[in-house]
């Protein structure tokens, strides 16, 4: 828990690259934290889900564009 309190910090400071918000948010839905949080993190979730980043169950889909 304490580790994705400090991811969760990390990126409301800006502190991630793409990827790694990528990987948080898989985790926050895939626990459903992300709907549990302030309704940004939601409405995050939601986009990514509807973008096909990530699964609606939270697994991380392909992003080509963003892995090098």
């Amino acid at each position: 828990m304490r580790n994705i309190v400090n991811e969760i910090i990390a990126y409301e400071c800006g502190e991630l690259d793409e990827a790694q918000i990528l990987q948080l948010f898989a985790r926050l839905i895939k626990s459903r934290m992300a709907w549990s949080l302030q309704g940004h993190y939601g409405r995050v979730a939601t986009a990514l889900i509807e973008q096909g980043y990530i699964s609606e169950d939270g697994e991380q889909i392909f992003y080509q564009d963003i892995v090098q």
